[in-house]
């Protein structure tokens, strides 16, 4: 038996039904942190397709998977870049379009938390209203120094008024969070997710850093290894998994990128070979999804 993890994939199924999988869009939008309203060149880790690099159209991907799962239901997942850098009636017109899709039962959208206006946050709220959302912010880390290195391009308070506003508005929120960025400790990385977690965030997404080619990373750290085996990110996972709280859905242990443009880890790509490692340790230690929650924050197991 496997431990118990509260992932999307059993509560997607309990929601709908059935199996249900996210269909990767490209909006079309950019990202402030591109075009110099705030930054140039992007987060340092994201690819030239701004993290988007399995995203195509609904019908194609329907018609690919239709064929493993005829039965599926679907979610409208803006993917790429930041999917509310738009002006609101841009925004409402590329999101009904994808609801009004008869195959589409629901919408994602992943976005920064310093792109929520009032106006955007009233038609997420709308949205949210009549039809299946969530919404997903890129956070990475609360410190500073590391959000600085990055070139994140926005401070945590930020972030801080972009969950209240949302929770006010009872949409589901997904944060992401990156492991492995460079200077951080594993007790950095466990006060990001502490915080994540205290914040009230519906999910959570754990990715590992992936160095990509087309990244500013690329042209800046080359030679950067976020984790040196398998072993030390399954164990490191394994710790968060125990301090984040059962209610919390897990959406994602590991991370994607295409085996053309990832660089490091090289062994990153073998998804499902990470995640049985997770759920092997997890079986080894006893554990489940939150056992550790009132630990000390120090206290990291054998």
């Amino acid at each position: 038996m496997q431990p118990s993890i509260n992932m999307i994939s059993k509560y997607l199924k309990a929601e709908f039904g059935g199996k249900t999988v996210k269909l990767s869009l490209d909006g079309g939008f950019t990202c402030p942190n591109r075009d110099g309203t705030k930054g140039i060149g992007g987060c340092i880790f994201c690819s030239a397709d701004g993290s988007g690099d399995f995203a195509s159209t609904i019908d194609e991907q329907i018609q690919l998977l239709s064929r493993k799962w005829p039965n599926a239901h679907y979610l409208a997942y803006f993917q790429n870049h930041t999917n509310t850098y738009a002006p609101v009636e841009v925004l409402r017109r590329k999101f009904c379009e994808a609801l009004n899709h008869p195959l589409i039962s629901g919408i994602a959208i992943a976005t920064r938390p310093d792109c929520l206006s009032e106006e955007i946050l009233e038609l997420l709220s709308e949205i949210n209203e009549k039809h299946f959302l969530w919404v997903e912010l890129g956070l990475q880390t609360i410190h500073e120094d590391t959000a600085e290195l990055i070139n994140r391009c926005y401070e945590l308070p930020v972030y801080d008024d972009a969950m209240a506003q949302l929770k006010k508005r009872h949409i589901r929120t997904v944060v992401h969070l990156i492991l492995g960025l460079p200077g951080e400790t594993e007790k950095d990385m466990t006060e990001s997710v502490r915080y994540v977690c205290d914040s009230g965030a519906w999910g959570i997404k754990l990715h590992m850093l992936n160095v990509v080619r087309g990244s500013q990373m690329e042209k800046l750290m080359p030679d950067y290894c976020s984790f040196a085996s398998i072993e030390e990110y399954v164990n490191l996972v394994c710790n968060l998994i125990e301090i984040i709280p059962p209610q919390v859905v897990i959406h994602r242990l590991s991370a994607d990128a295409p085996r053309k443009i990832l660089m490091t880890p090289p062994w990153s790509y073998q998804k499902r070979t990470i995640l049985n490692g997770i759920h092997a340790e997890l079986a080894r230690r006893g554990s489940t999804q939150g056992c550790r929650l009132d630990s000390s924050p120090d206290l990291i197991p054998d």
